[in-house]
């Protein structure tokens, strides 16, 4: 009988299932990987993933379709299998997509840790989390200035964020402000690079993990691995923290693979303990405890100030919050919001005032009206964001992103920055657990 190769479906966002691919399928004669799909993040589908990527046995690339396709996919190719590789979505989701690909033929499945976690020759500390959105940059930066401290020279990697040219972006370093606008980094990407480097570290992105975790080791003492959304670390880690957020009480234990990061840590931080309620604290605490109650608990508050003081105390006040944490992290609330209520600021709802992909992304969204997602994947994106800021009758403009938003928003009004820090109350000195695992 001769050999038949398996054919396979990527479900994917431009970042998981590159890696997954990677890791699992590229020169191996034993599958066929027919296409990606695309979720999540607009304007992928369209794009191949590159010869000079795919390796030997894709000669021409692989097309990224619309993951509205999939069914239709699995049929007409004859898919045998079909691998979920993005984040941050609810279990049942996740079966309501395996069972659409049993009931189209195919067999469904989830990459596993071992076979996707790549080795390190140095330490590795991960800083991940069960949901988006829950405080992993405020964490990292914790942990970056610990191993400062130590006189170890810390290189970041970031979870991957390729929403352009795949093959100039395989791998890319951030060691300066003007490498941000070298690689024409996107808003989401800013909010993720621009705090590492505002510190001095030097961060590490891209496509191929593999040749960026050589040349990360080849400049770090320790590797940070930062991830995005709630995915696992691609770097076996020798720490690692996972972070919570009691204001989305049972996510814990409710979101793909946000769980999985809950059952894997060392630590778990509770973070935005100050912003939630006693009895969300508890149905986190009891998830913990029932499902790793091995992991060492801190938990930390969200310290939340303006980096210039104003009087917004009934002050017609926008507040713009971190894009992905409101889209698919679910958030109806940011740093921004929360800070703009506790001192008495009038929001004023953009919605009305939404424009092109602003106003689609409200209709995709609706849980965000009345705060406006920093939106800019693409160039228009940017522009209708820009459009949608002019057009809102507010006095004063709150930035609850995690980037300097006035060098790509023009607009005549005061624009705070807000900042916000994590601040140990409980629980061992994070300092001392990152200390003990890399002494």
């Amino acid at each position: 009988m001769a050999f038949k190769a398996r054919k396979v479906l990527i479900l994917g966002a431009a970042g998981r299932d590159f890696h997954n691919f990677n890791c699992l399928y590229r020169d191996n004669e034993f599958y066929n990987v027919v296409a990606f799909t695309a979720a999540q993040i607009p304007d992928i589908a369209g794009r191949q993933y590159p010869a000079v990527l795919a390796g030997k046995l894709y000669p021409n690339g692989i097309p990224i379709l619309e993951e509205s396709k999939m069914e239709e996919l699995i049929k007409e190719h004859e898919i045998d299998e079909v691998i979920l590789s993005y984040s941050d979505v609810s279990h049942q989701f996740v079966m309501e997509l395996a069972s659409k690909t049993i009931a189209a033929g195919a067999d469904f499945t989830l990459g596993g840790s071992r076979p996707t976690m790549l080795k390190s020759t140095k330490p590795v500390i991960a800083i991940c989390s069960v949901r988006t959105g829950c405080g992993k940059s405020q964490t990292s930066r914790v942990v970056v200035a610990a191993l400062k401290k130590m006189g170890l020279k810390v290189v970041v990697v970031r979870h991957p964020m390729p929403y352009g040219d795949l093959a100039a972006q395989a791998v890319q370093r951030f060691a300066t402000m003007d490498d941000l606008i070298v690689h024409k980094c996107t808003i989401e990407e800013r909010e993720e690079y621009e705090p590492h480097i505002e510190t001095g570290a030097i961060v590490f992105a891209g496509v191929d993990y593999h040749a960026i975790l050589k040349a990360a080791e080849a400049e770090a003492d320790v590797i940070l691995w930062d991830g995005g959304n709630n995915d696992i670390p691609f770097y076996k880690p020798d720490l690692h923290i996972t972070i919570a957020d009691p204001l989305r009480p049972g996510h814990e234990t409710s979101y793909y693979p946000g769980m999985a990061n809950l059952l894997m840590a060392d630590v778990v931080v509770i973070n935005k303990v100050d912003s939630a309620k006693p009895e969300e604290l508890e149905v986190v605490r009891a998830n913990i405890a029932k499902w790793n109650p091995t992991a060492k608990v801190v938990e930390a508050e969200s310290e939340v100030t303006l980096e210039t003081e104003y009087d917004l105390k009934g002050v017609k006040t926008l507040v713009i919050e971190d894009g992905p944490t409101l889209t698919h992290g679910h958030m109806s609330i940011g740093a921004g919001s929360v800070i703009a209520k506790r001192r008495g600021a009038d929001i004023v709802d953009p919605t009305p005032y939404a424009v092109g992909s602003i106003k689609q992304t409200y209709e995709d969204h609706p849980h965000c009206k009345g705060i406006l997602p920093a939106m800019g994947y693409f160039e228009q994106q940017l522009k209708d964001l820009n459009d949608t800021v002019a057009a809102v009758p507010a006095d004063v403009i709150l930035v609850g992103t995690p980037i300097d938003l006035s060098k790509l928003i023009k607009d005549p009004r005061p624009m705070i920055r807000v900042r916000y820090e994590l601040k140990q109350v409980r629980g061992p000195a994070l300092e001392d657990l990152v200390a003990e695992a890399v002494k």
